[in-house]
């Protein structure tokens, strides 16, 4: 009897496992299916045959195409074609720089999610999620992803396929910024200003690209000269691998920027935001045709694209979100402010927006932005460079180093200048927007590139804003010495180190950046941890007594406050 049961137990636990499997077979190939994006065809594929020559060290060229090393560091790249062609030269002249660039962005997302079976979770649900990413994207960029892809690094096949892969980093931004509240993109600050608000009543733009993926990533600043076969020459700052636009300036004197909004959480796939910032500053030559563009896209996140033009002598915000779209004019007649929230008739009673107001930094900034604009009667190339290097807070408030309610919150990928009615970019240099802006004049750039065969440098020397005097001061020092007792503590805590930290140490991090919030928090969660709650209660206290970045930082030290608190009873 018993026998007979073990028998029919046996045999319906084999049918079962045999049933298990063929169902997740099934939601295997079906999830391969779904995944799955075709590769774009090419209409002519000689230019995959064609080599790169180096010409001297850091110079390669291949055509008319050259990439280069500035003696500024940094990299600058001519490409000319069509899509595809543009792709395939991209990816041979910057071979290295591209796996440099993916090394830095794939260290520091296992550096931000440790676990592997994080890690795995995430790539599978990136994969499904932007299952039809090829959809909303226009034909000529796949094809240059496509053609970029083709020189890729083998070592991250194990990510994904490599256009694949290529085309995913181009949503890299919009999936961080929709799922998180803490994510890449932190707090990017713009301004226009024209007419009477500037030294010669000409248009004047300057941003602050606060996209920190770990200081290795922004050492290979890429300056971008493209002339497309269709639609305008154009200049972009970015890194190696991305073709999308994040700042640029196009023949025409319309510039394009982008700042991140609160979002809505995304239910699929659209269209990036680099890739529709790419194709207005490709395509457009002033607001109306950029607003234009940028309504017929539907994208995955909410972004204020600043655009600067030329043709209007003026700059307007592209205010987009998946469902909306507006066009926001200032209410001031010759400056604009942008920060990280919208301020359109369209968003006014948006919770999402009111809620990213009140609990972030956006707001904060731009209120600060607007009083040094406001102090400056004549803004200069100089000033715009000031502004844009400011690390104090309202009123000239010391907020400690490296605050997110700072303009300058010394993570910056890089900081821009533009001066379209001369067809000049300023592009600062390392480290973020402190050392000095390198002035490029695009009319004599695009004159000189296609016959460029020696290396020589491009740049206006004599119009370049020299680094800022903070590079070189005490103050700069200690912020390096903050940020890398900060990763001390922060490693401490997370792999649970035990290890008493003396009080020489102590001080010393307290006196590298006395000012900042963050300081007196890390020091009231080393002391939480050590069971020590008198100290713990005392450094979080003090936290509170300054300049909090957001209302979410703001909860956590008091959530902090009164765990140790009930410890004490």
């Amino acid at each position: 009897m018993i026998k007979n049961i073990l028998i029919r137990l046996a045999r319906w636990l084999f049918y079962s496992f045999f049933v298990v499997m063929d169902v997740l077979l099934i939601l295997l190939v079906w999830f391969i299916i779904t995944v799955t994006i075709k590769t774009p065809v090419p209409e002519d594929l000689s230019i995959v045959d064609s080599n790169r020559t180096e010409v001297s060290p850091d110079f390669y060229t291949l055509k008319n195409n050259w990439i280069k090393k500035s003696e500024t560091g940094l990299w600058e790249i001519y490409i000319e074609g069509d899509g595809f062609e543009r792709g395939v030269i991209e990816g041979k002249l910057n071979k290295e720089l591209a796996e440099k660039q993916e090394i830095a962005f794939v260290g520091q997302i296992k550096k931000m999610i440790p676990s592997q079976g994080m890690l795995n979770y995430l790539k599978f649900f990136i994969a499904f999620f932007n299952r039809n990413l090829d959809e909303y994207i226009p034909e000529e960029y796949k094809l240059e992803i496509y053609g970029e892809s083709l020189s890729a690094s083998d070592q991250f096949d194990f990510i994904a396929p490599k256009y694949y892969r290529m085309l995913n980093y181009h949503a890299a931004h919009d999936i961080g910024h929709a799922l998180q509240d803490k994510n890449m993109t932190v707090g990017c600050t713009a301004f226009g200003a024209w007419k009477d608000k500037t030294d010669d009543g000409s248009l004047l733009i300057g941003r602050n690209f606060d996209f920190y993926v770990g200081d290795a990533f922004a050492e290979d600043k890429l300056i971008n000269f493209v002339k497309p076969k269709e639609g305008y020459k154009l200049m972009m700052i970015s890194w190696a691998g991305m073709i999308g636009t994040v700042s640029g300036m196009n023949e025409k004197g319309l510039t394009v920027t982008i700042n991140a909004s609160k979002s809505e959480i995304p239910t699929g796939a659209a269209t990036p935001i680099s890739i529709l910032a790419r194709e207005i500053l490709q395509y457009a030559k002033n607001i109306d045709e950029a607003y234009a563009i940028a309504q017929k896209r539907k994208t995955f996140v909410s972004e204020s694209i600043m655009i600067g033009s030329l043709a209007d002598n003026r700059t307007a915000t592209i205010e987009k979100t998946p469902s909306k779209t507006e066009l926001y004019n200032s209410e001031n007649s010759d400056y604009i402010i942008c920060a990280n929230h919208y301020q359109g008739k369209a968003f006014a009673t948006d919770l999402i927006n009111q809620t990213n107001i009140e609990k972030s930094s956006s707001n904060y900034r731009l209120k600060h932005l607007t009083q040094l604009v406001n102090e400056t009667p004549k803004i200069s190339v100089k000033d715009a460079a000031a502004i844009l290097r400011n690390q104090k807070g309202i009123d000239g408030k010391d907020i400690g180093m490296g605050n997110e309610k700072a303009l300058n919150q010394l993570i910056a990928h890089h900081s821009v200048i533009f001066k379209p009615a001369k067809l000049q970019v300023w592009v600062s240099t390392n480290p973020f927007q402190l050392g000095q802006y390198v002035c490029y004049d695009l009319n004599k750039v695009f004159a000189e590139a296609p016959t460029l065969k020696a290396k020589k440098e491009l740049y206006e020397k004599e119009l370049n804003v020299p680094a800022d005097s903070f590079l070189y001061s005490k103050e700069y020092k200690n912020f390096v010495s903050y940020k890398l007792f900060r990763e001390g503590f922060q490693v401490k805590r997370k792999h649970n180190v035990k290890y008493s930290i003396d009080s020489k140490t102590i001080s010393n991090f307290i006196q590298s950046n006395p000012e900042l919030w963050e300081t007196y928090f890390i020091l009231g969660n080393y002391y939480s941890d050590e069971k020590n709650t008198t100290e713990a209660l005392k450094y979080y206290n003090l936290a509170l007594s300054k300049e909090i970045t957001t209302l979410q930082d703001k909860e956590a030290i008091e959530k902090s406050i009164v765990q140790a608190q009930e410890k004490n009873r």
